[in-house]
């Protein structure tokens, strides 16, 4: 599965970038929403891989803050980019005409390098929230990796208090990006339907529906986690929750796109045919 995810990812880079028909911001976002998933996968999954084959499940208190931030970056950086991705869709089919001087090469570097900072500082602020707490010695963490949720389980302070940290984190890391995501959808919605014609509808809602499914599974999965975390005290049930975050995901985000984008197939093919 980690080797599909790393591949798959990696290919629509390699295609996207061999292509110069796929030198547009739309593609251009999607290259680093592919890299951003493979470093989120890359985060948890080759550990637990190196666990599994060692029967080791120790892991430092640094260790496990590192891993924690990592995963935060790239988590928050998908966030980002799939916002992003959205404003890029909302300004091709509500300004057409000015999507060009809008969407061009600057705009769309300053969005890259805004969605990376943000993350940086996202993760930074996890850490230094949990760097605050106190967490009992020798503890055993009931996941394959350590996610934020279930570090906030074992610390020294009440329930209710653990739970109102969790939606406060969801909220950030989710809420806003979301928020973005909805008024982007809200307007091309309103938009598309001023279309007069039928193919003219079915033509622009076309270019949203590879987005707007990573969206619905990205998010999905999430609020599962988040969910499970704090609502179930099942440890398996939060695990299975976070392996369709961790790994499902990132593995089926290029099947999306390249299944439904007649570019994307194209650029593959010729990528092959200049491999093979």
């Amino acid at each position: 599965m980690y080797l599909v995810t790393v591949l798959g990812n990696l290919l629509i880079v390699l295609a996207i970038s061999s292509d110069h028909h796929l030198h547009t911001p739309m593609y251009f976002f999607l290259s680093h929403l592919s890299l951003a998933d493979i470093g989120f996968t890359s985060t948890t999954i080759p550990k637990m891989i190196w666990d599994i084959h060692t029967h080791s499940r120790v892991i430092s208190y640094v260790g496990c803050l590192t891993q924690m931030s990592i995963f935060i970056l790239f988590g928050f950086l998908d966030n980002l980019l799939l916002t992003v991705m959205a404003y890029d869709r909302f300004v091709a089919i509500c300004h057409p005409l000015q999507y060009p001087v809008i969407m061009n090469a600057k705009v769309c570097g300053l969005m890259i390098f805004m969605s990376l900072f943000f993350s940086i500082l996202e993760s930074q602020l996890h850490c230094l929230i949990l760097s605050q707490i106190t967490f009992f010695m020798d503890v055993e963490i009931p996941h394959f990796f350590c996610d934020p949720s279930q570090l906030l389980n074992l610390a020294c302070f009440e329930i209710f208090t653990k739970n109102i940290l969790i939606y406060f984190i969801g909220a950030i890391s989710g809420g806003v990006p979301v928020l973005g995501i909805l008024f982007s959808y809200y307007r091309i919605i309103f938009s598309i339907l001023r279309v007069p014609t039928p193919g003219g509808k079915y033509k622009a809602f076309s270019t949203c529906v590879s987005h707007l499914s990573v969206v619905c599974l990205f998010y999905g999965t999430g609020v599962g986690v988040y969910l499970s975390s704090a609502v179930s005290h099942s440890p398996r049930k939060g695990a299975v929750a976070s392996v369709m975050y961790t790994a499902v995901t990132p593995m089926l985000n290029p099947f999306i796109y390249s299944l439904r984008n007649r570019d994307i197939k194209r650029a593959l093919q010729k990528l092959f045919r200049k491999t093979f």
